[in-house]
């Protein structure tokens, strides 16, 4: 049974710029406003009502490729039966729903595309997503099996149904979907990076340095060659080398957020403070992080932290709560937003982030009161055992960001 680590921050790869909660990609993300329905959807419309459900479906479209789903729900649901595109309205609308967590709505929405015989692997990816984040594991992985059977080659459908595992703290459930992905594409270095990272915090380096170095020999120079490698040496302790690696990558002008996340955390790690050269290089890198990816929960975090260390507690709070939001189950945003709360004179509200921080503790250890053990793999996976995840005391600093990994099929 593997058991997590808790490493100070581990930075999270964010395959591509998409939704989950990315989903996005699961940064918040930007969604996949697709317009593939089958022609069979397809009704005239021509009345000034349609024009205007229409108007409706295209406004709902560009809020959801800009992913402000909250926003775009609204104008799909006016939409919805009363255009000439239905399907265009229902998917949209249920990857909203997914985006926002109302998981429940999305899953009905994409359970009723599927009766009306629309079923594809752009359905079944995002239901399986949305079942992953609403809890339902035999669900989630019964959705994934009718996706790989459109489309087994499919690199990001498995990075995102992953990445909907690990946004409710399922590493284990992660790995026996990343398992499964790499059946089918032995040779992507995304998903060995993805492997490794998993392996990592599942307390298995060995395995995962392996993966790590696979992905720097399959995509040697790119981004997830460098990514691989820095974390590699994040998680192993070495952080002069990881920092050599970001730093080489960012003069080669590879300026990917995660690389610049590394960069910053480990140059924090090895002792950086306000007014040293390296602490400037740090905050400067992890700013560009920030703005490169805004719904980057690890770089927000760790740029709270630095604001902290600095004495600019505004901005330390609003990096930290921004965090928060995108990444409420991180245990180590609670700790520093207390330290935040208490040193601007806001004393209740430190003594409530630390009620958070103990209650997530206990609902840390009664998961491994009630763990069940080993999990039954699915047809085609090796599988991989449940984790068992340790509660984490206070100080610890974990800053891995369950970025929205709703993700962009």
């Amino acid at each position: 049974m593997y058991g997590i680590r808790f490493m100070p921050q581990v930075i999270r790869l964010a395959p591509i710029a998409g939704i989950f909660f990315i989903l996005g990609t699961c940064e918040l993300t930007r969604a996949q406003a697709r317009l593939d329905s089958p022609a069979a959807a397809m009704k005239p419309s021509g009345t000034d009502q349609n024009a205007l459900a229409e108007s409706e479906l295209k406004a709902g479209i560009a809020l959801t490729r800009g992913g402000h789903f909250a926003e775009a729900i609204a104008h799909l649901l006016e939409a919805q039966g009363r255009v000439s595109n239905d399907y265009a309205a229902e998917f949209n609308l249920a990857l909203c729903y997914v985006g926002t967590g109302q998981f429940e709505k999305g899953i009905s929405v994409l359970i009723g595309l599927r009766g009306q015989g629309r079923e594809n692997a752009s359905v079944e990816n995002l239901l399986a997503q949305a079942y992953a984040g609403d809890g339902q594991e035999g669900q989630a992985f019964e959705a994934l099996r009718r996706a790989t059977a459109f489309t087994p080659k499919n690199e990001k459908l498995y990075l995102f149904v992953a990445g909907a595992f690990l946004g409710r703290e399922e590493p284990a459930q992660s790995l026996r979907v990343i398992e499964l992905g790499l059946q089918h594409l032995p040779e992507s270095a995304r998903l060995h990076y993805e492997r490794g990272y998993l392996l990592s915090i599942l307390d298995d380096f060995d395995g995962a340095r392996m993966d790590f170095e696979r992905a720097a020999q399959i995509a040697p120079g790119s981004e997830i060659g460098y990514l691989a490698q820095a974390q590699e040496s994040l998680f192993g302790g070495n952080l002069a080398e990881a920092i050599r690696v970001a730093r080489t990558a960012t003069a080669q002008g590879k300026q990917d957020y995660q690389l610049l996340a590394i960069l910053g955390e480990a140059l924090m790690r090895v002792g950086a403070s306000p007014g040293q050269v390296e602490f400037a290089e740090a905050r400067d890198a992890l700013e560009k992080s920030v703005a490169a990816r805004p719904n980057y929960a690890s770089s927000q975090i760790a740029l709270g932290h630095v604001d902290l260390l600095d004495g600019r507690l505004k901005a330390a709070i609003e990096h930290l709560e921004t965090g928060r939001r995108l990444s409420p189950q991180n245990f180590a945003v609670y700790s520093l937003l207390a330290a935040a709360y208490r040193k601007s004179g806001q004393p209740g509200q430190a003594e409530a982030m630390l009620e958070i921080l103990a209650k997530l503790n206990q609902e840390q250890a009664q998961r491994i009161r009630t763990a069940p053990g080993d999990s039954k793999p699915i047809p085609g996976a090796s599988g991989a055992s449940r984790g068992v995840q340790k509660p984490q005391a206070e100080g610890m600093k974990d800053y891995r960001g369950s970025e929205n990994r709703f993700k962009r099929i």
